[in-house]
């Protein structure tokens, strides 16, 4: 298993046991609500504190029921990991490109210098042809 699997799977057992922790030990089980949300719990904390405060505004909307509420808040979070999951997509497909432009512009500059060493091969064996026919003259070394 590789190094990155065995992350990712210790990650997702972590995520696990943060969602099954709180309902095996029971956490909660005094509360009339046991898993409501902060905005619940600071408002209960904030009458319990100063019973006569009034709040400075009203929600812009107010779901008729719980069950609507709790489908914007899905949707919401749905289209916040929809948002994060395309940005990493992004991210990680334009690193893999600029590794595949990087590794396409060495394999071109490679293949460049074996063109040229056999370019220079090629010259050198031109030369020694030339070099062989001025040593042994225009008529094959016969005077």
């Amino acid at each position: 298993m590789s190094r990155n699997a065995r992350i990712n799977t210790l990650l997702l057992l972590l995520v696990a046991a943060l969602a099954v922790i709180p309902l095996a030990l029971g956490l909660g089980d005094h509360k009339e609500e046991p898993f409501a949300g902060a905005d619940g719990e600071a408002e209960t904390a904030i009458t319990e504190i100063d019973p006569d405060y009034e709040p400075w505004f009203s929600p812009l909307y107010e779901p008729p029921s719980g069950e609507i509420e709790s489908a914007l808040f899905a949707l919401q979070a749905a289209l916040g990991a929809g948002v994060l999951a395309y940005y990493f997509g992004l991210r990680r497909g334009r690193r893999q490109g600029e590794a595949r432009a990087r590794e396409r512009t060495v394999a071109q500059d490679a293949d460049a210098e074996d063109a040229d060493a056999e370019d220079a091969d090629a010259e050198d064996a031109d030369a020694e042809d030339a070099d062989a026919e001025v040593r042994t003259g225009a008529d094959g070394g016969r005077d």
